[in-house]
């Protein structure tokens, strides 16, 4: 891969990531790793969360509600500055896909660590990003641009055929889209749509896509440099979903082959290529059992499930995020890349799936995290933290490795009968069950299967603890009871503070615990 002139390279003395939880957690990490100071920002929430402890300093930024903290663009700026940062890493979520902030770190001086501004507009629409696809000779799905009234939809339904897809323009993560099989589901269909893009991205556009039977949905990774220098780094299986929200993802994909990967990984590249993409990020494509696939969007960020590409791959995707930012070029090549073993994560929820996965907010009152070989967990989380309600409960990604699928998947299963959470419901029992039956084992994946799964169990039975769990469930109520217990008879109410005493340690790092600055 040719080499070229490239601007002087920059060096990071001190990054701000504008996230919390365990992205803010993985990225200070690396940063740490590379000698860079870190900086926090934190809501009141979050006053006491674990990524605010670990950074070397944190800036309060506002209320509970993300509008008013984490998605405030002049108080992010403003801790930018206080703390002398050169640069901010978003993450994902938030404000990692809107090119006025990255515009805004620009304009204040600041290296945003990820896409062009440009990019991010170019690509954060689903239709322009369709429409260069087109241009770029990727398959898409046949579909429509932004559609202007309903009688149009109706048109455009009826030429495509049912079943058909409404999608919000402006966004992803499920928000914004139905799946319409009749004509006559259409009109609540597109209501519905609409009304949602417009509270979850400000945009009620929508468009329509004609609907796969049974798709997987298959993304690649993909690095570009200042340079003009790009590349893919495999594939990622992302078809365990539940209400278009991924649940489980693994890497390589139990159905792409060498040949199709190439192609796949090419075609990504390209598309990158012609969007003047730089940094990390992904291309998502829907595959059908015949070998063909289709286009669906790009993410221009760091993907939740990007562990399981690391542990294959040997590559940690925000080191190369940082360098790329610093101006310096991509540490590998194509040909240089090689996937080794398999990888799986699961999503760990505080979610109740007795109550339709209802988000379950409260006091972690008991902690033990799985270890051994083969497992990662990146966490947010610590023993005497209090899950809030106001974001996403995530609690950690679990991610184990392999060298091939099925030690991947033993090591999970091993790694999900270890993780015991006490205070909070969780979506545990869920994935051990799903780790056992025999289309997930098979690799026999698609969009659909998890909701089917579902309904064709019997009720509830996803909800419940599997038979040999039964002890684990006695042990573990018995310690809520005994720490409720111990609780009353020292006086302390059930919301009292998390104590000091954590599961976590940082080695060398306890007696900075009490002294870092809030501001």
């Amino acid at each position: 891969m040719p080499r070229a002139i490239s601007p002087a390279r920059r060096r990071f003395r001190k990054v701000l990531i504008a996230n919390r939880g365990e992205i803010a957690l993985r990225i200070m990490r690396t940063c740490r790793d590379l000698g860079i100071g870190t900086v926090a920002v934190y809501s009141e929430a979050d006053r006491t969360a674990l990524h605010v402890r670990y950074a070397d300093e944190a800036y309060a930024i506002g209320p509970a509600p993300a509008s008013q903290s984490y998605l405030c663009v002049d108080r992010i700026l403003e801790a930018a500055r206080a703390s002398g940062s050169e640069a901010i890493h978003p993450g994902y979520g938030f404000l990692s896909e809107n090119p006025n902030f990255a515009r805004a770190c620009e304009a204040a001086g600041l290296v945003f660590i990820g896409p062009p501004a440009s990019a991010i507009e170019l690509m954060g629409s689903k239709t322009a990003a369709r429409k260069l696809a087109i241009e770029a000779g990727l398959p898409v799905v046949p579909g429509t641009a932004n559609l202007d009234s309903l009688d149009q939809a109706r048109r455009r339904a009826e030429e495509l055929g049912y079943p058909v897809m409404l999608k919000a323009s402006a966004g992803g993560g499920g928000k914004g889209m139905r799946l319409v099989t009749l004509p006559g589901e259409l009109e609540a269909a597109w209501r519905g749509a609409r009304a949602e893009a417009e509270n979850a991205f400000g945009d009620p556009a929508v468009y329509l896509e004609k609907h796969i039977e049974r798709p997987r949905h298959v993304e690649v990774q993909v690095l570009g440099d200042e340079r003009g220098n790009l590349i893919y780094l495999g594939e990622r299986e992302c078809s365990l979903q539940r209400r278009h929200q991924k649940v489980m993802e693994e890497c390589p994909s139990p159905g792409v082959d060498a040949e199709r990967r190439r192609r796949m990984g090419e075609a990504a590249v390209n598309l990158a290529r012609r969007a003047g993409y730089v940094n990390a990020g992904t291309v998502e494509f829907l595959a059908d059992g015949a070998g063909n696939f289709y286009f669906l969007e790009m993410n221009t960020r760091l993907q939740v499930e990007h562990p399981v590409t690391e542990l294959v791959a040997g590559v940690d995707l925000v080191r190369e995020q940082l360098r790329i930012a610093a101006g310096e070029p991509l540490g590998l090549r194509q040909e240089e890349v090689q996937l080794r073993g398999a990888a799986i994560e699961c999503r760990i929820y505080a979610e109740d799936p007795a109550r339709h996965f209802f988000p379950s907010p409260g006091l972690i009152r008991s902690l033990r995290v799985p270890s051994g070989p083969g497992v990662r967990d990146d966490s947010g989380v610590y023993e005497g933290w209090r899950v809030p309600l106001e974001y996403d409960p995530l609690l950690s990604k679990l991610i184990t490795w392999g060298r091939d699928r099925p030690e991947a998947i033993a090591r999970m299963r091993r790694a999900l009968e270890e993780y015991q959470v006490v205070g909070v419901q969780t979506n545990l029992a869920f994935f051990r069950r799903l780790l056992v039956h025999p289309d997930v084992l098979a690799g026999r994946l698609d969009t659909g299967l998890i909701e089917r799964m579902m309904a064709e169990a019997e009720p509830a039975s996803f909800d419940r603890p599997a038979e040999d769990e039964s002890e684990t469930v006695a042990l573990l109520a018995a310690a809520i009871h005994t720490l409720a217990a111990r609780d009353s008879a020292a006086g302390i109410a059930p919301t009292a503070s998390p104590p000091r005493q954590a599961a976590w340690k940082m080695t060398g790092r306890e007696a900075a615990l009490n002294s870092w600055p809030h501001r």
